[in-house]
């Protein structure tokens, strides 16, 4: 009997629901036995740090580190990840080898139901620069408040009276059986990469990369592919607002982008379609974004 295929995952429900998910796609797609693949959950940094922003304690690379060197040390064959926590620039011997069809790409606003109908100088629970300064944006009165931790944790925060609101993704709650919770904000742009979950191999592994090129989503992985690569012609950080959000329509990809100033009180938008095989077309408008924007807003980017 063949030993089973090790999945690394972090170790939050909502991981473990993505997971699973991935898990019961190939297992259907290949026709595997229930217990041809095994869930290794794997504690990042990310997970033990939660009084203090990304930004302060390493960035992005806090979610994928520890799955990156278990995956190249050969302890799990594979891994997933919500692709928006993924590095623009990854590992050349990490590939990312599939995307499931993505979910709903909205932030929920828990607590009112418009960022309008908050109180006034309302206090907004988000450890996200983007949310930050879409909602100071809309509400120049908000104070913003760290908000760190999986849903529950954040609900919790918000239930004990610690703020007015917060912002989740839509998709996290979805996934996790609270699709009840909140409105959805359809007025704000999503950071790059909402709602899409990232597998990854390694890049020499060619019977892996085959067994999930056979769960990918072709729209999904254009569309966030698209996303991610304006995200790496701005040189965009943790610390960068930046929302961007790509679509098929007609046959090609409309890609729409916005970066602000932290205190949302610069803001530059822009959007763009082009074919599939137009890689260039999000640099492109990286840099007519970057050329447009105010010296304050630009020097957020290191593009």
């Amino acid at each position: 009997m063949a030993p089973p295929l090790r999945l690394g995952t972090r170790g939050s429900p909502l991981a473990l629901w993505q997971a699973n998910m991935v898990a019961d796609a190939l297992r259907a797609i290949h026709g595997l036995d229930p217990d041809a693949i095994e869930i290794v959950p794997i504690r990042t940094t990310g997970d033990q740090v939660q009084d203090r922003a990304l930004a302060e304690i390493g960035g992005k690379a806090l979610w994928t580190k520890e799955l990156d060197r278990a995956l190249l040390a050969k302890e799990i064959d594979f891994a997933v990840h919500s692709m928006k926590d993924v590095e623009t620039i990854r590992p050349p011997e990490i590939a990312i080898a599939a995307m499931p069809p993505r979910a709903d790409t909205r932030d929920r606003l828990i607590g009112a139901n418009s960022l309008a109908a908050l109180p006034p100088d309302p206090r907004v629970g988000t450890s996200s620069p983007r949310r930050a300064a879409q909602v100071r944006r809309a509400r120049p009165d908000a104070q913003i408040l760290l908000f760190r931790g999986n849903v529950d944790t954040r609900l919790r925060k918000l239930a004990d009276g610690e703020a007015d609101a917060t912002l989740l993704a839509a998709a996290g709650l979805d996934r996790l059986g609270r699709g009840d919770i909140g409105t959805p904000l359809s007025e704000l742009l999503p950071a790059p990469a909402q709602g899409a979950i990232g597998i990854e191999a390694r890049a020499d592994d060619s019977e892996m990369l085959g067994l999930l090129a056979l769960i990918d989503h072709k729209p999904t992985s254009l569309c966030v592919d698209a996303e991610r690569a304006l995200l790496a012609a701005l040189g965009a950080d943790c610390r960068s607002p930046v929302a961007a959000l790509a679509q098929i329509q007609s046959g090609q990809i409309h890609l729409r982008a916005e970066i602000l100033t932290e205190d949302g009180g610069y803001y530059e938008p822009g959007e763009i379609i082009f074919p599939f095989q137009e890689k260039g077309a999000p640099q492109a408008l990286a840099h007519i974004l970057l050329d447009r924007a105010s010296p304050e807003l630009r020097a957020l980017f290191a593009a």
